[in-house]
């Protein structure tokens, strides 16, 4: 046992049934345990590795003999159980030395930061990763992360800033009907509280939910102090996704169709005269995080 510059403890491994000598990383409780039991353990000769034909130091030897394997797991490790006070068997069977190899595998495979399977198969000694394969066994935690991180959901789903005027909560307005939240569509706000239902929202129509944003309204609004930013996660439609990813074109398709729906307010886009053109949502980064607007803020 020795220590590398990080402070990991370095275990030399003897020729095994799966590969050759080799040396492996290990964690630190590991090598205070073994320096613990070398401590008190009276010097051991070298014996016979009848793998290799060659003499070798033994960690589990005890006056001159390796202690047996049969001998650690029927033995040694169920009063380590009963000390812990675990059960020294689960539904796959009785607690073993190469249960808990197999074990401490699947954790590295599956920590944080996990090992691949080519790091797992240098740290267990294998000769083929096909071996490897065998402990590198996948949690449903670790499956479920996976599955979040390849964004098969993200791509259906956009977030725009919102702001909340916390006024008109504090004042009890909103409870009357007073706008308090507004989404910012880039050229305007819109107050439409369920905005995120909307099928227009994309392809505005101006309804009488919108606020341009050069209007005085909205300036006046803009330039009040007491606002909290928001952030909205939008779920999108085939057409919206399309229009996001195809660009103007696919954008005043979704308009054309949307020609004669109603929005929120009533009227159709036909009725109230919508521009030919309209304008893609301001997609902000999710990474942002929601912030208070005070005195002094722009």
């Amino acid at each position: 046992m020795r220590l590398v510059s990080c402070g990991v403890p370095l275990l030399d491994v003897l020729t095994h049934k799966t590969g050759t000598a080799f040396t492996k990383p290990v964690d630190p409780l590991l090598g205070k345990a073994v320096e613990a039991w070398q401590a008190v353990r009276p010097a051991q000769p070298q014996m016979l590795d009848h793998k290799t034909g060659e003499l070798a130091d033994f960690l589990f030897a005890h006056r001159a003999r390796q202690v047996a394997k049969h001998y650690i797991n029927t033995t040694i490790i169920p009063m380590l159980c009963r000390k812990a006070g675990v059960p020294a068997a689960d539904v796959r069977g009785n607690i073993t030395s190469h249960r808990a190899r197999s074990a401490i595998a699947s954790q590295l495979y599956n920590a944080k930061e996990p090992m691949t399977l080519f790091e797992l198969q240098e740290w267990l000694g294998h000769r083929t990763p096909e071996a490897t394969a065998h402990y590198a066994k996948m949690t449903p935690n670790t499956l479920a992360r996976a599955y979040n991180d390849a964004g098969c959901f993200a791509r259906n789903v956009r977030t725009i800033e919102g702001l909340v005027d916390r006024d008109a909560v504090a004042s009890g307005g909103a409870a009357s009907g007073e706008p308090w939240q507004y989404y910012d569509l880039g050229h305007g706000l819109c107050t439409y509280t369920f905005f995120e239902q909307c099928q227009h929202r994309m392809a505005c129509a101006r309804c009488d939910f919108h606020t341009p944003k050069n209007s005085s309204r909205g300036q006046l609004l803009e330039a009040k102090e007491n606002l909290q930013m928001m952030l909205a996660n939008i779920p999108l439609t085939d057409d919206e996704r399309a229009a996001v990813h195809d660009g103007q074109a696919a954008l005043d398709q979704l308009q054309e169709r949307l020609t004669d729906v109603p929005t929120p307010a009533g009227p159709t886009p036909r009725q109230i005269g919508t521009p030919a053109t309209a304008t893609l949502l301001p997609i902000v980064d999710v990474t942002a995080r929601p912030r208070q607007r005070g005195p002094g803020s722009p």
